[in-house]
């Protein structure tokens, strides 16, 4: 019987160098980066090796993914990761301000809408400044899937679940404006990937 609380995700070992690079490029020196949805802890006790000079919070709300997540930062033994806390994106109330930044990797597509909104609406409550949210995941674009790989991926999911789909690139930066959040960067990933970045412009500041 495996005991092992520790889950693994084949794609967080193809993805984290990647991001890590975004990662790198647009969040500050310093402050606490919190995560969404950590799911296994596979990137974020990778994120939190790689850049000890910022601090991370895990967060998620199944508890199994909680339980992998804990399980990776005792083994990470990081000074600068701590342990996951439960959040559900679709609170009113985020406790984690202020935030040097917010990052979510694959998780809209695998939630319902309401989440996605939720988490826009709760990074932009807990981000000080131009912090950004980072979001890493399939996007269509102006409602066309980028690859055809991504439109069967996107049916798959809705045959699992009707909430569920790869999202507009374009909806969910109009979550973001109608909050604040009025400056969108897409940046092409590996696999037909985006990193997604919203942040309040420097005007609204």
């Amino acid at each position: 019987m495996n005991d092992d609380p520790r889950r693994r995700a084949p794609a967080a070992s193809r993805n984290r160098a990647p991001i890590l690079e975004v990662l790198r490029k647009y969040l500050p020196e310093s402050g606490t980066v919190l995560e969404i949805a950590s799911g296994t802890g596979e990137h974020i006790s990778y994120f939190a090796a790689a850049m000890p000079h910022l601090n991370w919070q895990p967060t998620d709300i199944d508890p199994a993914a909680l339980s992998s997540t804990t399980a990776y930062c005792k083994d990470a033994d990081l000074a600068n990761l701590a342990m996951p806390q439960r959040l559900d994106v679709t609170s009113s109330n985020w406790p984690y301000a202020p935030a040097a930044g917010v990052i979510c990797v694959n998780m809209i597509h695998i939630a319902p809408w309401p989440c996605c909104e939720g988490l826009v609406r709760g990074a932009a409550s807990v981000l000080e400044g131009r912090a950004p949210l980072l979001l890493y995941g399939p996007f269509k674009r102006n409602g066309v899937h980028t690859a055809p790989t991504n439109d069967a991926f996107d049916q798959t999911l809705r045959g699992q679940n009707p909430e569920w789909g790869v999202r507009d690139m374009e909806a969910v930066e109009a979550v973001g404006r109608d909050i604040g959040l009025d400056e969108a960067m897409a940046i092409e990933m590996p696999s037909n990937n985006f990193c997604l970045i919203l942040r309040r412009g420097a005007a609204s500041l």
